[in-house]
Formats: C-alpha cells, structure tokens, sequence
C-alpha cells in the first residue's frame, strides 16, 4: 500500500464512522478495517496511516478522488480558530478532532442517495440503497460500483419500487437519471443557482439540493435546516430544552457563517455521541 498524506489533524475512524452507523453501504464498504470503494472501475482500499491514510492502489487518477472523498477540501484549521469563540462548538472540536466529513465525489449518486432518504430513517435508506446498488451497479472484489447514470436511464420505475423505492421515488430516479441536466457542471455555479438548477427537476426539494451543496460540492456555507436530522442536533445544543422549527435553525445558522457545513457535521456528530 501507498502512503497518501492528509492535512492535519485527520482522525479516519471518526470520519468513516458514517459508512458504519446506518449499515453497510455496498458502494463504501468498510470491510476488515479499512474503506473500500470503485474509482475508475478498480476496487480501492484505503487504512488510516500515521500521517494520512495507505491506499492500494493508488496512482494520479486515484489519488485525487480519494483526497476528496476523505474531505480534505474542508479548512478545519479555520474552522477550529472559529469554533474557539462559540461555547458548543469549543467543546465539540475538543472530543471530535480530526473529524473531516466525507463528499461524496459523484453528482447523480449523491442525489439518489439523498432521494432514497427522503421521508424514510437512514437504515432503511441504506437497506434500499444496498439493493439498488446491487441490482444495477458491478460487483468488484467486495465492493460495488455505484450505478451510472446511463444504466438508470434504460431502467423502469417499477423496477425501482421492486427494490423498496416508492412509486414516486421511482419515478424521480429515473427521471434524473434521464434529465438532460449537466450535473458536473453544477460546481461551477453559485450555491443559489445550484438550488434553483436542482430544484426545477421533479423530486429534488431544498432538503436534497441542500445536502447536495453540503455532501457534494462541500460549500462552506451549505446549512440544510429543514433536516430533522440537523434540525434535532441544533435544538439538542441550542433549543434550551426545545424542539426547533426549521426557520429558528435557519436563523441560528447565521451566526456560523462562512462555517454552516462543518458546523452541521460537528453538531451531527455530537448528537450521535450523545444518544
């Protein structure tokens, strides 16, 4: 294996620990240890190293689709400076140092993935994600390539609601996938023309553009308020024993600007340490 260098600090369990709390993920597998994905059609495993992280194989086309699945775009020495002059967050960075959220580094999956989790629990997102992912993508040695967006053109909505997608979720999958949308060219637009882009198209609603922002392009100041999720932490560490509305978190999340993204990840994190 390759030594990959990461910037410091880079804590890899806490940063996979995604790819585990909600079941296995065909298409990020954590498998003996390590994180196993397809990039370019090889299957690639990557194992925390002292100083970044051992990838095999890693070569010029590996290697820079690793440093951004592994978030290395985040500016955690600024956000940490940042997080000094707010109480929660002090305390979050302290027990939560090195955590760098993962991107996911394609478009069309990000947005079936979040479309799969719309109005459902993240178990049974991932249960029906596994199955997609089995179904139409190609096995490699453990791990799955995510399908392309091509093979989910020629798909059926009834093909999609045999693996558990409702028949509306079915039926935004397949019309993304067959959308005449350039969805890399998304990264070159503004966070509001993003939305507005990805919001015209059926099924796509702010919730998902805005994880899109967040877990895709990793926008600074993505901040996807009407997440129970993020709208749950916010009001665990901010709501004084209530239950946030969504435009309360949307406010509170002003104060963490440019941060809003690495702010809803911290604050995610925390809730999950402690429940």
């Amino acid at each position: 294996m390759a030594l990959l260098r990461l910037p410091e600090p880079y804590a890899f369990e806490l940063s996979t620990a995604r790819y585990r709390a909600f079941g296995t993920d065909l298409a990020n597998l954590w498998h003996e240890g390590g994180l196993h994905r397809v990039l370019g059609g090889r299957e690639v495993r990557i194992e925390a190293a002292q100083g970044g992280v051992d990838v095999e194989p890693l070569d010029a086309e590996i290697e820079p689709i690793v440093r951004k699945l592994l978030g290395t775009e985040f500016d955690l020495d600024a956000f940490y400076g940042f997080a000094q002059s707010e109480l929660v967050l002090a305390r979050l960075v302290r027990e939560l140092r090195g955590l760098r959220p993962p991107v996911a580094v394609e478009p069309f999956e990000s947005l079936v993935t979040s479309i799969t989790a719309q109005q459902v629990s993240l178990h049974a997102a991932f249960a029906i994600r596994n199955r997609l992912i089995a179904r139409f993508g190609a096995r490699a040695e453990h791990a799955y390539a995510f399908p392309v967006r091509e093979r989910l053109a020629l798909a059926e909505p009834e093909e999609l609601r045999a693996l558990g997608f409702s028949r509306r979720k079915a039926e935004y999958v397949v019309g993304l996938a067959r959308s005449d949308l350039d969805l890399y060219a998304l990264a070159a637009l503004p966070d509001e023309e993003v939305k507005a882009q990805l919001t015209a198209l059926p099924g796509i609603g702010e919730w998902t553009a805005d994880w899109f922002l967040a877990r895709h392009l990793a926008r600074p100041q993505a901040w996807p308020a009407g997440d129970l999720g993020v709208r749950k932490a916010v009001s665990r560490f901010y709501g004084e024993g209530r239950d946030l509305a969504t435009e309360e978190v949307r406010s509170i999340g002003e104060r963490f600007v440019p941060f809003q993204n690495l702010t809803a990840h911290y604050l995610l994190a925390g809730l999950l340490r402690d429940t």
